[in-house]
């Protein structure tokens, strides 16, 4: 699907929609236990694909007709050996949490997903569960997917590095919490994306579960059980979702009016930090964190450094802004970034390129000049990515004429009405299958 993003102005009020990474883990939590309702789910592809391998270990997961509770009654820390192979979709997420959690079965399980998936790094997790005593093979032999695993792990201690994904740590640790032995970590590598691990620990605690940073890394003891206060878990507002509506505000509200963005409550995301970056570009934006509001009104944005090592997400939508915004914006440590749905870092180098933007791409660092670019409406990939999609959108809100962004159906993945919310807020949006 191709969609038109024509330079706008907007206003108003809108609801970002619920974590992404907070309803992975709540789905997979509430499927190690034995039953719990997740209130306020992100219902999108992405998730979908934790619900369906919660359902492939003799899980249920049923939805309500609004999509704003799902109950699941989950497979009590034993997950069975599914019937088929498990398709995983383009969730990375979803691979990595039910990999572990597959490690777990006294048979083997298979996780596949679509081309992008299949391209991702999953050695080093699969070299943990060998480490645990469990069977762990790529079927390629190349550390990704397709990936057979199984062998009833049981526990004990492992090394992994900590500088390719925090995912494989979040595995770890909500599948060490039902083994006999649970599990201790030692990082060979220093943690990037730290942040998503304090999520992991935050959903952790929320369903009872006991697990801690060492000196060493961390550790989750075996023999617990996942059973949430009440046998409820509300997920919180997504802050990389939010990314984009803020961003669209500071480059594109209209005079003397603002965007507002509700469901802002605090929480252990990384991703928050998309405020502090719009105050360093110079946005007027606050935050009301009794209510969860935030309030942002369209300012000269000037560039600024931003070390993303914690929050590689957040690298396209400030790349986006750093083409608005006057002089460099530097983004540093970044390489992580390349192994996502796509390589973020080019991409958004080369499809801000194509607006008019200058941009000076490096392995571990990105530089937009803002000063040297001048944004033209012209015709871009969103790479199959719902980031790149996204954080297009927000340029071309400031491109002259029109931006058409190929590949819109993406957003299903995190923001399935991201351009409906756009629209609501008076961007012009033309879609074409």
């Amino acid at each position: 699907m191709d969609v038109t993003i024509s330079q706008s102005r907007v206003a108003g009020r809108v609801r970002a929609p619920s974590s992404k990474s907070y309803t992975h883990r709540a789905i997979l939590a509430a499927g190690y236990g034995e039953e719990a309702t997740v209130t306020d789910p992100l219902v999108s592809a992405d998730t979908r694909a934790t619900m369906r391998a919660v359902e492939a270990f003799g899980g249920t997961v049923e939805r309500d007709e609004d999509n704003d509770r799902l109950v699941v009654s989950g497979f009590a820390g034993r997950p069975e050996v599914p019937d088929d192979v498990v398709d995983c979709g383009n969730s990375g997420t979803t691979t990595r949490l039910v990999t572990a959690c597959g490690a777990l079965a006294d048979g083997l399980c298979v996780f596949t997903g679509d081309e992008s998936l299949r391209s991702r790094p999953q050695g080093p997790l699969l070299d943990a569960i060998e480490q645990l005593g469990g069977r762990a093979e790529s079927t390629r032999g190349n550390g990704q997917a397709p990936l057979v695993v199984g062998g009833e792990t049981g526990g004990g201690e492992v090394s992994i590095p900590g500088d390719v994904s925090s995912q494989y740590i979040t595995a770890l640790l909500m599948a060490g919490a039902v083994t006999a032995e649970g599990i201790e970590i030692e990082l060979e590598t220093e943690l990037k994306s730290a942040p998503y691990v304090d999520i992991t620990l935050e959903v952790l605690s929320d369903f009872g579960v006991d697990a801690e940073r060492t000196a060493a890394g961390f550790a989750v003891p075996g023999g617990q059980s996942y059973d949430p206060p009440g046998g409820e878990y509300a997920v919180p507002g997504d802050f990389s979702s939010m990314s984009y509506l803020l961003a669209a505000g500071a480059v594109a509200a209209a005079e003397g009016e603002a965007v507002v963005v509700e469901g802002a409550r605090p929480s252990a995301q990384g991703d928050s930090a998309i405020l502090e970056i719009l105050e360093s570009m110079g946005a007027s934006i606050a935050w009301n964190r009794g209510i969860g509001e935030i309030t942002i009104q369209r300012a000269p944005l000037s560039g600024t450094t931003v070390d993303v090592s914690d929050t590689p997400d957040l690298l396209p939508t400030i790349a986006a802004l750093g083409a608005v915004a006057g002089g460099d914006t530097v983004i540093e440590n970044c390489e992580h970034v390349r192994y996502k749905e796509t390589d973020r870092v080019s991409a958004m180098a080369e499809e801000l390129e194509t607006l008019g933007a200058s941009v000076t791409e490096e392995q571990d660092r990105l530089t937009v000049h803002g000063g040297e670019s001048d944004l033209v409406g012209a015709r871009v990939d969103g790479r199959a990515d719902h980031r790149i999609v996204m954080s297009l959108a927000v340029a071309g809100l400031a491109a002259e004429g029109e931006t058409v962004i190929e590949g819109g159906e993406h957003v299903d993945v995190s923001f399935p009405d991201f351009f409906e919310t756009m629209a609501s807020l008076g961007a012009d949006v033309e879609r074409t299958e």
